[in-house]
């Protein structure tokens, strides 16, 4: 979305992992995963906000070598950044400018007939929270609160482990496999999704996601989606983000 500001500099509001009221009536993690720039159109009186790509927490080599930086510079540095770029340009003028990502992924999602900027506007909001849920030195095994709620909802962590892989293994083509939490029956629950959708639009709190769309694996792993997901849950999941988004969901 091209803007012309008149003021000598915009208002920048960026923030991260920050808990709010959350959709139908439970507490989520907010994921602000922009800058929000507003900037005054010249010649009229409208006020416009434009989404930036942010980059993820580590330098694009933290995570070598499960993921390697080229994969991050084709999957970020181009498929994550067109999802932002076309979405500012599909909600530019519209009532949809100005609100927030969430608030965009929800009423886009339109009860499951989803309109134009839905696409754009999920993925973008995906690929944020997917970087946010690896960190260099991840994977291994919880502990505290999110181990105990692992274990009473699956059985165990490796009951747990075996279902998330199977999930994201049978996503058939393009999508997501997610561990949430449920609100209203305040439990886990594991949810594959397919191409953008997520577990918001269900009524979930995404807590932890694993892209499986080829582009996300394919220059490390070619069509190993098997040993790629294996290498998520040993080497890349932050479990500290799982439990950040937990304590909020719950609080």
């Amino acid at each position: 979305m091209m803007m012309a500001a008149t003021t000598a500099s915009a208002n920048s509001l960026s923030s991260a992992f920050l808990p709010r009221l959350g959709f139908h009536g439970s507490s989520h993690q907010s994921l602000q995963l922009r800058t929000q720039k507003f900037a005054r159109k010249a010649g009229s009186g409208t006020i416009t906000a434009k989404f930036e790509l942010q980059p993820p927490p580590y330098p694009m080599d933290a995570l070598e070598p499960h993921m390697s930086s080229r994969t991050f510079e084709f999957h970020w540095g181009k498929h994550h950044r067109a999802y932002v770029d076309n979405l500012n340009k599909q909600i530019d003028g519209t009532e949809l400018d100005g609100k927030t990502l969430e608030d965009i992924i929800l009423v886009t999602y339109n009860k499951g007939a989803p309109l134009p900027a839905f696409n754009n506007a999920a993925q973008a909001w995906n690929h944020q929270f997917f970087w946010e849920s690896m960190k260099p030195n991840g994977g291994g095994e919880p502990s505290g609160e999110l181990l105990e709620l692992i274990n009473r909802d699956f059985g165990s962590y490796d009951a747990f482990v075996k279902e998330f892989k199977a999930a994201a293994a049978t996503q058939f083509g393009s999508g997501w496999a997610w561990l949430a939490y449920k609100p209203e029956e305040k439990k886990l629950a594991l949810v594959k999704t397919p191409n953008a959708e997520n577990p918001l639009v269900l009524g979930y709190t995404p807590l932890l996601t694993i892209d499986v769309w080829e582009h996300a694996y394919y220059l490390d792993f070619q069509n190993r989606r098997p040993d790629y997901i294996s290498i998520f849950m040993e080497k890349l999941a932050s479990w500290e983000a799982v439990s950040s988004r937990l304590k909020a969901a719950t609080a």
